[in-house]
């Protein structure tokens, strides 16, 4: 799956079928998460047929709603469809593979475990504006899942998580500035890409640092932040399999807002610069509110 714009821009999916289900683990030189952020899921994507396409990383933000990445949950132009079914696990991992199931089936067999049974099931929906490919600065690429009936509180340890309110990554920046802001990063992707992909299914947190709001590639739709791990900016960053996990902040109070969910690095080894689709800007809010979301 590959998204052709000018530059050399690298979504932060995991390709269940076209990687064969390499391992994977996440948010490079992290840690496990365990239970720090339970309404993180695991999402996979699935064809009409529910046979897995690819798979991402989602937080819950009500009982019926999950927030990712458009690049998740709709069109891609190469396969000429958008996912029909979702699945998302909540479980911190590491999450195996059901050993009858292989790539390229359908999961509508007697299956037992990841990526066919085990999950919730959804329906996906990215917001209109995504086209399938990266239009910067504006791609619309945020997206959601939602549930015909509540998932149970237990499956998220009674926890959801929340979208900021609008500008509040602009009021952030002009009262900190830039060095002094940090975010958490939370998600499913590979640990490694080189010398091998490297890792198992679990959640896992990082910290990274704002770099840029405003510039060709932001313009005030995107957040650039860190992923070059130990050269003094963060201990952490994101990779494929990320993708639609939670950028937060904490604010003074010590609450973790979600400002932007994982979109795209500029290197194909996931050392790159790293962005994020803002959460908080009229664009993203006013899609979500279609599904009852606010701030």
């Amino acid at each position: 799956m590959r998204f052709r714009i000018a530059l050399i821009l690298v979504l932060l999916l995991s390709l269940v079928g076209l990687i064969r289900v390499a391992p994977a683990a996440a948010v490079q030189y992290g840690q496990p998460d365990g239970y720090g952020h339970p309404y993180v899921g695991l999402v996979v994507f699935y064809d009409e047929h529910k046979i897995p396409l690819w798979r991402c990383t989602g937080s819950l933000v009500s009982p019926t709603v999950l927030l990712t990445a458009g690049h998740c949950t709709g069109v891609d132009p190469e396969l000429g469809f958008a996912p029909s079914f979702a699945q998302v696990w909540f479980d911190p991992g590491p999450i195996l593979v059901d050993p009858n199931w292989k790539p390229g089936m359908s999961c509508e067999g007697s299956f037992t475990g990841y990526p066919c049974a085990g999950g919730f099931w959804g329906t996906p929906h990215a917001h209109p504006g995504w086209t399938g490919y990266l239009t910067i600065p504006n791609t619309h690429d945020i997206g959601v899942v939602t549930f015909e009936s509540p998932l149970p509180p237990e499956a998220t340890n009674e926890q959801y998580g929340k979208v900021a309110p609008k500008g509040y990554l602009d009021r952030l920046a002009t009262r900190r500035g830039l060095q002094n802001v940090e975010f958490t990063v939370v998600g499913y992707g590979l640990q490694l890409v080189k010398p091998v992909f490297m890792g198992v299914r679990e959640r896992y947190v990082g910290t990274v640092s704002l770099i840029n709001l405003r510039s060709a590639l932001t313009d005030g739709y995107n957040l650039h932040y860190s992923n070059s791990p130990g050269k003094g900016v963060g201990p952490g960053g994101t990779c494929f399999g990320d993708s639609g996990g939670p950028v937060l902040h904490r604010t003074e109070s010590g609450e973790e807002l979600i400002v932007g969910v994982n979109s795209f690095v500029l290197n194909a080894n996931c050392k790159g610069a790293a962005f994020a689709y803002r959460t908080d800007i009229e664009d993203s809010l006013s899609f979500l509110a279609g599904f009852g979301i606010t701030p």
